[in-house]
């Protein structure tokens, strides 16, 4: 197979004029083309008077040595396809079936391998299944009234089933899996422009129709899923692990268990605090906290395409950063074109904020996340759960500052340290109720002068990034674990057979390393144990 790089065209283009690209790039007919396949597709907007889509094209042709012969320059090479393949099985006999704790993308992809070959899972999740959740999410928006299991957070899907559903990462994969989890979602029902758009997204809307799917594709595998079923306890024997404490609508049970996933989520802190009284090896990690920034999309579309092109192409997303004097990083994080700020709580008397986009990403608002790294020295302790006492401390501040709803501020309020008390030309696009306030009074000096200070620095990349009218709200808290739960080059603790797993473990940021690392962890297991065979 022959690739081609860095093949340009126009924005407006056909699927014709892509073939005709092709043949006149590799200097060919049309007959000697077998098959192309897109790898690749992004945006070129450096110069916006020529805007272009860059691709990168797998073709199968006739005579491939003599056509390679022909060329020249380096954007055009052959490949071989590696498609990503799932280890040879073990054999070492599984006395019950393994547990996975969580449905959230860590959980979910480690189940849907494991069930896939054999293993019959049973994957316990505290909250509710996607289609109950979404009524709980819903009723949580309009009223204001938190089930503290079932909600943005905690529930099928995990949390970022509500969000903007983006699948890139900067894992290096050189094993295929990044390619095979888009694989499982298109297979799934999303769209199957994931598999070659730069930054590819599903979007909430149909996420919520890929988690169904999986769930019902696990089930016809051989495994299950409880839900309402909380993880509250477990117990070992001379280092192994002999049985887990499941809480749900049945009661109490104790499920005999000798392997178990922990794909716990970064909010599942009452799950950290009985681990860490356990004496599970826990650490402390850097993370970052901050603000969400609303933007008008129609604003980010014509700062990175031009005004002419700004409502030609699909709307616009961004990414900046920067080093500040102050010794601080601060950068965007989960952007969301299109999208809407939601009340992302899961703890009664404790707010939290998030982003999120449906698919078409047709909000009139641009959203991201405008936060600030923290590490240990911030939370003036070395207690393993220092991050998470921090996150919470924050949180209960904007709770109290917006008595429940998400507290809000213009920008030239923020600079000012002043309760913002109208708003100007953006309006708020927020799933949930929001008040104004001093957004100022929730966070550290510290992280108060790196987020202004980024905001106005952004503004030189993105002209009216720091307009007076931005939308701050708070708090942005939830942007990656806090803590971290070692685990050795098997991916478990000690010989225990406790597998952390995803973001909650410390080991993804987002949902594609999230279910990549769920995949890694169901390949271990498989290594090592035949599939589960109950005679």
């Amino acid at each position: 197979m022959i690739r081609i790089g860095q093949l340009k065209l126009q924005p407006n283009h056909t699927e014709e004029e892509l073939l005709q690209k092709i043949t006149k790039t590799l200097r060919v007919s049309e007959k000697e083309i077998l098959d192309y396949k897109i790898r690749k597709q992004s945006i070129d907007a450096r110069k916006k008077t020529d805007i272009k889509y860059v691709y990168t094209i797998d073709v199968s042709v006739t005579n491939e040595q003599q056509i390679l012969k022909k060329q020249k320059g380096n954007h055009i090479f052959r490949v071989t396809e590696k498609p990503y393949s799932f280890p040879i099985l073990g054999k070492q006999k599984m006395k019950n079936r393994p547990v996975v704790i969580g449905a959230g993308p860590a959980g979910l992809f480690c189940a849907y391998f494991l069930a896939k070959n054999g293993y019959q899972p049973i994957v316990y999740e505290r909250g509710a299944s996607v289609e109950e959740r979404i009524k709980d999410i819903e009723t949580f928006w309009e009223t204001g009234v938190l089930n503290t299991e079932s909600n943005v957070q905690f529930g099928e899907g995990g949390a970022g089933t509500f969000s903007d559903g983006k699948l890139n990462t900067l894992v290096k994969d050189s094993f295929g899996r990044n390619q095979e989890v888009l694989n499982v979602f298109v297979e799934n029902g999303a769209p199957k422009d994931i598999l070659y758009t730069n930054k590819p997204h599903i979007g909430t809307d149909v996420l919520i129709r890929v988690v169904k799917n999986m769930r019902e594709r696990i089930q016809s595998w051989g495994g299950d899923i409880c839900f309402h079923s909380k993880f509250t306890d477990f117990e070992q024997k001379e280092g192994k692990l002999k049985n887990i404490t499941i809480v749900s609508q049945k009661g109490e049970q104790q499920v005999p268990v000798e392997t178990m996933v922990l794909a716990i989520g970064h909010s599942a802190r009452d799950t950290f605090s009985m681990l860490y009284e356990k004496d599970m090896p826990i650490v402390a990690k850097a993370f970052a906290v901050g603000v969400r920034v609303e933007h008008s999309q129609g604003m980010i579309n014509e700062s990175q395409y031009g005004k002419e092109m700004a409502d030609k192409l699909p709307v616009a997303s961004y990414k900046v950063a920067e080093n500040l004097e102050n010794g601080r990083g601060v950068y965007s994080f989960c952007m969301c074109p299109g999208g809407y700020v939601v009340n992302a709580s899961s703890e009664e008397g404790y707010l939290a904020v998030n982003g999120m986009s449906y698919h078409a990403r047709d909000g009139k608002n641009a959203n991201s996340a405008i936060i600030v790294t923290v590490t240990p020295d911030d939370y003036g302790d070395d207690h393993p759960l220092a991050g998470m006492y921090f996150q919470r401390e924050l949180e209960k501040k904007a709770y109290t500052l917006g008595n429940g709803k998400v507290p809000i501020q213009r920008f030239a309020d923020y600079c000012q340290n002043r309760k913002t008390q109208s708003l100007g030309t953006i309006e708020p696009q927020i799933k949930g109720g929001y008040v104004f306030a001093n957004v100022r009074d929730i966070f550290p000096q510290v992280i108060n002068e790196s987020i202004e200070l980024g905001i106005k620095s952004f503004d030189r990349h993105i002209h009216g990034f720091a307009d007076d009218d931005t939308i701050l709200s708070g708090v942005e808290s939830r942007t990656s674990s806090p803590i971290r739960i070692t685990r050795n080059e098997q991916l478990e603790i000690d010989e225990s057979g406790i597998y952390p797993c995803g973001e909650g473990a410390g080991y993804a940021g987002g949902i594609t390393s999230a279910a990549m690392d769920g995949i890694k962890v169901a390949e271990k297991i498989a290594a090592k144990f035949s599939p589960y065979d109950s005679k």
